[in-house]
C-alpha cells in the first residue's frame, strides 16, 4: 500500500524535528551577494570588514555563517576551485563532499573540528559569491537540515 503525505504533513514533520526560525535576507552592497538564513539562530551580527566584501553571523551554540563576495582576479573556475580545495594540505581541513557545475561549486567537510558547507557562485560579472556555514559535529542534526536552504538562497545580480 502506498502512503501519500501532503505538503502540510511533511512541513509539520520537518518543523517538529528542526528549529524553524524567521528568515532574514542579507544583501551585500558592494557585490550584490544575497543569502537568506534564520536570524533567530544566527543572532550575533559581526562588524562588516572595512572592504565591505560581506558579513558574518554567529550562533549561541557555536555555529557561524558568512555571506560574501570576492573579485575573481585569478579567473578561477568551479572545477579549479574544487580541485584546489581537495588537494589542500591545510592542517585540520578535509573535504569530504564536492560538486561543481558550469558556474557553481559546493564543498563540505571538516575544518578545525567543525563541519562546514560552502557554496560558491562564479558570476559573469567577475565576482565569486560565497555562503559558508560551519557548526560543531554534535549539532549536525540541527544544522544539516538548514544548510541546504541557506546555500540554495545564495544569489547575485
Amino acid at each position: 500500500m502506498r502512503r501519500f503525505f501532503s505538503f502540510r504533513t511533511f512541513f509539520a514533520a520537518i518543523a517538529a524535528s528542526t528549529a524553524i526560525a524567521a528568515p532574514f535576507t542579507y544583501v551585500n552592497e558592494r557585490f550584490g551577494t544575497v543569502c537568506t538564513f534564520p536570524e533567530e539562530i544566527f543572532t550575533e551580527h559581526q562588524p562588516e570588514p572595512d572592504n565591505g566584501d560581506g558579513q558574518q553571523w554567529l550562533s549561541a551554540d557555536g555555529a557561524s555563517l558568512i555571506c560574501s563576495g570576492i573579485l575573481n582576479i585569478d579567473d578561477d573556475t568551479p572545477k579549479g576551485f574544487v580541485a584546489a580545495q581537495k588537494a589542500s594540505n591545510e592542517p585540520g581541513y578535509k573535504v569530504t563532499y564536492s560538486r561543481a557545475g558550469k558556474d557553481w561549486a559546493v564543498l563540505s567537510g571538516l575544518k578545525e573540528g567543525k563541519i562546514f558547507y560552502e557554496r560558491r557562485l562564479f558570476g559573469g560579472d567577475g565576482v565569486i559569491r560565497t555562503v559558508w556555514v560551519d557548526y560543531p559535529p554534535a549539532l549536525k542534526s540541527k544544522y544539516d537540515p538548514l544548510v541546504g536552504a541557506i546555500a540554495g538562497s545564495l544569489k547575485g545580480p
